[in-house]
């Protein structure tokens, strides 16, 4: 990322938000910028901090980033823990990184349903000026996969157990991995996804009955360190 692209006259922000329709905003917002040959941008805001986002946000997260280095975008911005009102939030980043066009999405059932009202747009086009807003109307017939609830995630780690690893939930010796584990809503066992960064990077895996179901594939040279920085 970070390429000069050919025309710095023009600049586009895509606002995202937690659902379905997230990806669909970046791929129309790499779209237009592959068309003027300029920067791209993509932005989310949560007013928790990172450490309390629960499965299902830490996933959407995620899959921003892949999508974002996958379409050459300038920067992935992330603002939590922010309690300003988000066109406040927006039009700072706008003025940050020379915004000429706002890509936001009619999505009614989440925070930015007051974009369906008129006032969002409206409130955004006072705090910033000489940039165009553009409203997708995003398509409401998009199905996903059923969706499995999960409780709040608790510090938990990984231990070898033979040839798979078993999760525990206090800090022991010979720990291979630390992070955080979501438990499924409605089961009377640990059966969940469990979260952790090795390398930089976030990993999960499945876990039924604290037994990781699936083989964890990383660098042999990467070893266990106790930094609660690198917890999910």
């Amino acid at each position: 990322m970070k390429k000069v692209k050919g025309r710095m006259d023009e600049s586009i922000l895509v606002c995202v938000y937690y659902g379905p329709n997230g990806e669909r905003l970046i791929r129309r917002g790499h779209k237009m910028a592959s068309m003027l040959n300029c920067p791209l941008y993509v932005l989310t805001v949560d007013p928790l901090p990172y450490d309390e986002f629960d499965a299902e946000k830490s996933g959407y997260i995620d899959r921003w980033r892949e999508l974002a280095e996958e379409c050459d975008v300038e920067e992935f911005i992330l603002m939590d823990n922010e309690k300003r009102p988000i066109s406040k939030t927006i039009a700072d980043v706008a003025h940050k990184h020379n915004v000429t066009q706002i890509i936001i999405g009619q999505t009614p059932q989440n925070r930015w349903e007051e974009i369906t009202k008129g006032s969002f747009a409206s409130a955004l086009l006072r705090e910033i000026t000489f940039v165009d807003i553009h409203i997708v109307s995003l398509d409401r017939t998009i199905k996903t996969e059923e969706e499995i609830e999960y409780e709040a995630g608790v510090r938990s780690y990984l231990l070898k157990d033979g040839d798979s690893y078993r999760l525990c939930f206090s800090c022991q010796k010979n720990i291979s991995y630390e992070g955080i584990f979501y438990k499924e809503i409605g089961t009377d066992f640990n059966n969940g996804l469990f979260k952790f960064v090795s390398n930089g990077k976030t990993h999960q895996v499945h876990v039924a009955e604290d037994k990781v179901t699936e083989p964890i594939e990383l660098p042999s040279n990467i070893k266990y360190e106790h930094k609660t920085h690198d917890l999910i």
